[in-house]
C-alpha cells in the first residue's frame, strides 16, 4: 500500500468536469478502437459485454445481451449476425431450451481484445499505485454509485414525455 499524499484542491465542478472530458475522449475513442476490431461502436460494446460475461464464468443469449446493451432483441440480432460473420463469437444452442441460443466469445477474439485494450488497462492499473487502499475504496465507491446514477437518467429518458 502506498503512503497517503497530498491531493490537488478540486471542487464538485471541476470533478464533473474532468469526468465529462474523459467520457467524451472514452466515447471518441471507441470509434478509433471500434475500426481496428472492424466494427462500429455498438458491435463493440457488445463485444465487450461478451468479454465481460466470459471472463465472469457467464453465458448470454441475445435477451439478456440485448438487456445489457440496452438495445432490442431485433437490433442483438443483426449485432450477433456480424460479430459471427467477423469470426469473434459463435452460437452455440442451449441444450436445456431449444429455443436459446449462446453468444460465445471465439478464443481468438479473447485474445485479440486483450491485445487492443492491454496498454490502456496498464496505464490506467498503474494510476492505482499512487493511491492508498482507502483512496481507491473512494474510487471504486463513486464509480459504481456514479454507474448507477447515470442508469436511473438514461432510463428516465427512454420514458414517454409528458405533456
Amino acid at each position: 500500500m502506498m503512503k497517503s499524499r497530498t491531493r490537488p484542491a478540486a471542487t464538485p465542478a471541476e470533478t464533473l468536469y474532468a469526468m465529462d472530458r474523459m467520457i467524451a475522449l472514452a466515447q471518441s475513442g471507441q470509434q478509433d478502437i471500434a475500426a481496428r476490431f472492424g466494427l462500429n461502436v455498438t458491435d463493440l460494446t457488445c463485444l465487450g459485454l461478451l468479454f465481460e460475461a466470459r471472463n465472469a464464468g457467464d453465458r448470454l443469449g441475445a435477451g439478456e445481451l440485448a438487456v445489457r446493451a440496452r438495445l432490442t432483441t431485433g437490433a442483438v440480432t443483426g449485432v450477433l449476425n456480424r460479430l459471427e460473420k467477423a469470426g469473434y463469437i459463435r452460437r452455440e444452442p442451449d441444450p436445456g431450451d431449444r429455443r436459446r441460443v449462446w453468444a460465445t466469445l471465439e478464443d481468438a477474439a479473447q485474445l485479440r481484445v486483450c491485445e487492443v485494450y492491454g496498454p490502456l488497462y496498464e496505464r490506467l492499473g498503474a494510476l492505482f499505485a499512487d493511491y492508498t487502499d482507502d483512496e481507491i475504496a473512494v474510487l471504486a465507491d463513486w464509480l459504481t454509485r456514479a454507474r448507477a446514477a447515470m442508469r436511473e437518467s438514461l432510463d428516465e429518458l427512454r420514458l414517454p414525455r409528458q405533456p
